[in-house]
């Protein structure tokens, strides 16, 4: 028997499965007096406290075990507990219903759970299961429930089978016993998926069918292809043995590229830099070999807090940043809320369209007192020398000279301050509408570079919601128009003598990135993680093929015909990055 799932963690392992019945604490509804109201508030308060240390204590483990960016994943955790509109509504719930706080707790932390897994940002739909490991953690503190899942002593080697398994679950697993696990539900960009591939244990997530494995079963679990083979043949194991040789293989020849610039087989230089969320996200950019930072999502400062970071704060965020990467470069994208991020401190007004409506340099050039504090602390750590700027989602030229305006009048007011900043700080814009690429040339005369948002470009163009299961087949990133609306805005630029970034998913598809570099883009900006991948394939790649592959997709009428071309180029360069068993 073999199941499918998603793989999230590389390597193969074989052994017994242990299937994890995580069977929670019952939480009942309990009516209380009047007189209970007040000490049930402060059992709530109680476990809130225990929980805390519980969580300082895992975050302490894992910070000491694996290092500072991982231990940051519990950052999430704990402002879970201090999320004053979440606490707030259980309080009510307990004083207004007269109910037992682990119900309150339960109902209202549930309910937080959905509206983020029903979340378009993929970012946010895998805060789910963070809250929903902090909501455990509280209420098996408020009934006395010790978790009988305890994956630091178990007595024999296995892999681990589980509906779920929760990011503390995984950091504290014993690598010598876990010899990788599969989970029913999960993605790739998951906290539990992140803490695997960090301790190099092989995983699969989102996992078809998994109910029929059992305890005790013998079992095959390839990380790379996201497969479980039950009872393997010999046939099987001596096929994955050569499998595991070629990737050990691939994974030396990807190290070995690390610090090597991406460039082409015929001295093309690419710029091929990281996505990041948070400054401590930087080790992960040197540690894989990117040339800086293409996009910093400066959102993910403003996300789950009581109150947004001040000018300061920010300032001191954006600035270590760019200090612990110089001479590289930084790019801090402006404020991207609206749409499915929102700030937790502020209610945002409901829309019958979110993505169309009040969000990016909208939002910001309305909320000018956010905008201000936020351009004010990029200028001010501009004095780094390596920081740059964009807007997102900027649909025509006068978001443009409104945004533009601001910046220098706060650069006229730090001056008058004596504050420093560079003069010299470069400005750029994401091309994400149609509107954009459409006037780029309007917006390259006032700008120094464009950074292309290839997701947003892909569902406004094509009007597709690529989450939306009964259209997702149409989310086509080789669809014809795509592919020109990428030549104009490169041609734009190029005439302006910009440069030009993609920044969006296309950029860390191998598959996908020699159309692009054919195309004129002249940086890639993509995940850490898919750093070495892509570089692999340019440094192997010749400018003259990939500029063949995009003449052949300008002229081409199928979005199919594009993508079996690119495909077939990426195979013949570079097969060891395709090789599946």
């Amino acid at each position: 028997m073999s199941f499918k799932g998603i793989p999230v963690s590389s390597g193969v392992c074989r052994g017994k499965i242990l299937v994890l019945d995580r069977k929670g604490p019952v939480v009942r509804k309990r009516e209380l007096a009047e007189s209970e109201v007040s000490e049930e508030v402060n059992r709530l308060e109680k476990a809130l406290v225990q929980t805390r240390h519980q969580l300082l204590e895992v975050q302490r483990k894992v910070s000491a075990g694996m290092g500072a960016s991982e231990g940051s994943i519990f950052d999430a955790h704990l402002l879970v507990l201090e999320d004053r509109t979440l606490l707030d509504e259980v309080l009510r719930m307990i004083q207004g219903e007269k109910t037992n706080a682990e119900h309150a707790f339960h109902v209202v932390a549930e309910r937080y759970a959905t509206t983020l897994a029903a979340t378009q940002d993929e970012y946010l739909r895998e805060r789910a299961p963070d809250m929903r490991d902090v909501a455990a953690r509280v209420l098996n503190n408020l009934l006395g429930f010790q978790d009988e899942v305890d994956l630091r002593h178990l007595k024999e080697p296995c892999i681990i089978i589980s509906h779920d398994l929760t990011p503390s679950n995984t950091a504290q697993m014993d690598r010598h016993h876990v010899l990788g696990f599969a989970t029913e539900v999960g993605s790739k960009t998951s906290h539990t998926a992140i803490m695997a591939r960090h301790l190099r244990i092989p995983a699969v997530v989102g996992l078809k069918g998994a109910s029929g494995l059992e305890s005790g079963q013998y079992a095959l679990l390839d990380g790379f292809n996201g497969v479980i083979i039950v009872n393997p043949t010999d046939q099987t194991l001596f096929e994955y043995g050569q499998l595991l040789r070629k990737q050990v293989t691939l994974q030396e020849k990807l190290r070995d590229i690390l610090l090597k610039p991406a460039v082409t087989l015929d001295g093309h230089r690419v710029f091929l830099s990281a996505n990041i969320e948070q400054e401590g996200d930087v080790e992960q950019v040197k540690a894989n070999g990117a040339e800086g930072v293409g996009l910093f999502r400066s959102e993910y400062l403003f996300i789950n807090r009581d109150h947004p970071p001040s000018e300061e704060q920010q300032f001191q965020s954006y600035r270590q940043t760019a200090a612990a990467l110089k001479p590289l470069p930084v790019v801090i994208r402006t404020l991207d809320l609206g749409g499915d991020k929102f700030l937790a401190h502020r209610q945002m007004p409901a829309e019958m369209n979110p993505f169309l409506g009040w969000r990016a340099i909208r939002f910001c050039l309305q909320e000018r007192d956010l905008f201000r504090e936020q351009l004010r602390a990029i200028l001010r750590a501009s004095t780094e020398g390596n920081i740059k700027m964009m807007y997102p989602m900027v649909s025509g030229l006068d978001e443009l000279n409104q945004a533009n305006a601001l910046v220098e009048e706060y650069k006229a007011e730090l001056q008058r301050e004596n504050i420093p900043f560079d003069v010299h700080i470069e400005v750029g814009a994401m091309i994400e509408t149609p509107s954009a690429a459409l006037v780029a040339d309007s917006l390259a005369k006032r700008l120094k570079f464009f950074s292309i948002g290839t997701n947003d470009l892909i569902q406004y163009s094509l009007a597709v919601d690529r989450l939306n299961e009964k259209i997702a087949h149409l989310y086509e990133p080789t669809h014809p128009a795509i592919v020109r609306l990428i030549k104009m805005t490169v041609d734009a630029a190029h005439r302006h003598k910009i440069w030009v970034s993609v920044c969006g998913e296309m950029a860390g598809d191998p598959i996908l990135a020699p159309l692009l570099i054919g195309l004129g883009v002249d940086e890639l900006s993509v995940a850490p993680s898919l750093v070495p991948p892509v570089k692999f394939i340019i440094r192997r790649l010749k400018v003259n093929e990939a500029r063949e592959l995009a003449e052949f997709a300008l002229n081409c009428e199928s979005a199919s015909e594009i993508l079996t071309r690119c495909q077939d180029l990426a195979r013949q360069i570079v097969p060891s990055l395709f090789e599946e068993k």
